[in-house]
């Protein structure tokens, strides 16, 4: 089917590339897996509350030590949450949280983006290495670390 109206791109090929070669980067020295989620708007719910439907949805509670990290993005509501699963925030707490999302806002009001989600899958890559670290015998990749786009 042709379709006249062509779906602009939030990221290039290569601002992709740097999110998922960070994501890869990071899950390398952790037993934690880390997914990206952009979508255009929000359906009218609060950001967290949707970036825990998405994490469920993505059956990210499904890793061996509970310590999935969803990055929810909303491009034009301009709205972004981390969720952690209880593996992971229990180990760390609130603050952490609140904290790693203050400083990717902070790039993002530099209209950086692509850097802010760069910085941001590093700062929660090495907490997860410092509380779930890497065992090469057992771990694996439990998740793909491509970035998932919505609507």
């Amino acid at each position: 089917m042709f379709s006249l109206f062509k779906k602009k791109e939030f990221f290039s090929a290569e601002q992709k590339e740097r999110i998922v070669a960070a994501i890869r980067a990071m899950e390398q020295k952790t037993s934690g897996e880390i997914r990206v989620y952009v979508e255009s708007k929000n359906p009218f719910m609060d950001p967290m509350d949707r970036a825990a439907e998405i994490f469920y949805k993505l059956k990210m509670q499904e890793t061996d030590h509970r310590n999935g990290v969803l990055l929810y993005i909303a491009t034009k509501h301009k709205e972004l949450a981390l969720f952690g699963d209880e593996g992971i925030y229990t180990a760390t707490g609130a603050e952490y949280w609140n904290s790693a999302v203050k400083e990717m806002i902070s790039k993002f009001h530099g209209n950086d983006i692509t850097d802010g989600v760069v910085q941001c899958i590093t700062q929660v890559g090495h907490t997860l290495c410092e509380k779930f670290p890497y065992n090469r015998t057992e771990d694996k990749n439990e998740l793909p670390d491509d970035i998932v786009f919505g609507n």
